[in-house]
């Protein structure tokens, strides 16, 4: 039996579980493909933040990619290696304490990068420019689609200046969500089409985050031959920065059933918040893997699972079961330490759910718990 489903009820809850085992798992997997290729992989905090782990991370990556001042003062801080930061503007009064904490800095528009370029320079830091190929690969996801039409993030073509690039050393380009390497060979012969007489200037480019590397299914090989098609083809130093690669299904989250009600259909009342813990599950939206669970009418016993909330439609989804749930049963989602535990919130009061390890050795300890005194200071 899996070791979280035997300490599900001896643990607070609701709770993060974060389990090391599957985290070095991940990494020995993107270990492998720096080895193979040169390429530098960096941790996008933006997708799993928890600190406590960076010195084992910092073991198998090469530093941490953040967007903002905050971000950028925790890689600085408790990874201590190599850091790139971008952000669509940045606040004047926190750019040279940014600038102090990274060593590449990332910008997304001319009207910045002339801002901020002699800054930059005289910190002896390297500058880069986020470009938008304008080659969307994603389906059904616009609020994560760097290349909708609408889209605030890259420079396109036409607003491209290529007699503006003093300084300029190299290129960023994140353009996808969960995707395998198909989809960056498709973007990277549109970002060549576009932009290749840029990459023949540059020393180096940064392909973002979205790779799902880890997953079973993805294609690894598909992604080297296109880093060193860059290496050999321009001779760019090639980073990658995924987030959810680290961590996926590296995490669970362990909730209890407080309540059984009926409307359209049986309805859980849990002690977790989609709106709260788990905000991907309306923002995607995106249905979290529920142990020993189903889609509506693949097991006997369907229950839509809900909070304890005001928000009316702060509900998890529909999952069915070999047999009825009851009150004060504990269940457990899936791939919760990304975008969980740096997106959660306190809505409604509801207490932020504690925060565990499940260390290699099968031992467990506690992170961080959370109280109402942190409710009170948020406000």
């Amino acid at each position: 039996m899996n070791k979280i489903d035997e300490i599900k009820y001896s643990v607070p809850s609701p709770c993060y579980i974060v389990d090391e085992g599957a985290l070095i798992r991940n990494l020995e997997i993107l270990k492998g493909v720096r080895e193979r290729t040169g390429a530098k992989i960096l941790l996008a905090q933006k997708a799993f933040s928890c600190y406590h782990l960076y010195p084992l991370i910092a073991q198998y990556l090469d530093g941490t990619a953040c967007s903002g001042l905050f971000e950028a003062r925790l890689g600085y801080e408790e990874m201590g290696i190599e850091n790139h930061v971008f952000s669509a503007a940045y606040r004047d009064s926190e750019f040279d304490e940014i600038v102090s904490y990274c060593g590449h800095i990332i910008f997304n528009s001319f009207s910045q990068l002339d801002t901020y370029r002699e800054r930059v320079l005289s910190a002896g830091k390297k500058i880069g420019l986020r470009v938008n190929p304008e080659f969307s690969t994603q389906e059904g996801h616009e609020i994560y689609d760097p290349c909708s039409p609408v889209s605030r993030l890259g420079i396109t073509l036409k607003n491209f200046r290529s007699d503006d690039l003093e300084g300029v050393t190299g290129l960023h380009m994140h353009t996808l969500c969960e995707q395998d390497s198909d989809d960056l060979e498709a973007t990277l012969a549109a970002l060549e089409e576009k932009f290749g007489g840029v990459l023949e200037k540059m020393e180096w480019i940064n392909l973002g985050g979205g790779h799902h590397i880890t997953r079973s299914d993805y294609d690894i090989p598909r992604l080297e031959r296109c880093i060193k098609h860059l290496q050999e083809r321009y001779g760019l130093e090639v980073f990658l920065e995924p987030g959810e690669a680290i961590a996926l299904n590296a995490g669970c989250l362990v909730t209890e059933v407080l309540d059984l009600t009926e409307n359209d259909m049986p309805i859980a009342i849990l002690d977790t918040s989609a709106a709260c813990h788990m905000p991907d599950v309306l923002e995607m939206p995106y249905r979290p893997p529920l142990r020993e669970s189903g889609k509506e009418g693949e097991k006997p016993y369907a229950y839509r699972l809900g909070s304890q909330t005001c928000l009316a439609g702060d509900s998890i989804g529909v999952y069915s079961f070999d047999k009825p749930l009851s009150i004060g049963d504990r269940l457990v989602f899936d791939d919760m330490a990304i975008y969980t535990m740096v997106k959660n919130n306190t809505f409604n009061g509801m207490p932020l759910p504690d925060i565990l390890l499940l260390k290699n050795d099968g031992s467990l300890t506690t992170l961080r718990s959370f109280g109402y005194s942190d409710f009170k200071s948020r406000l």
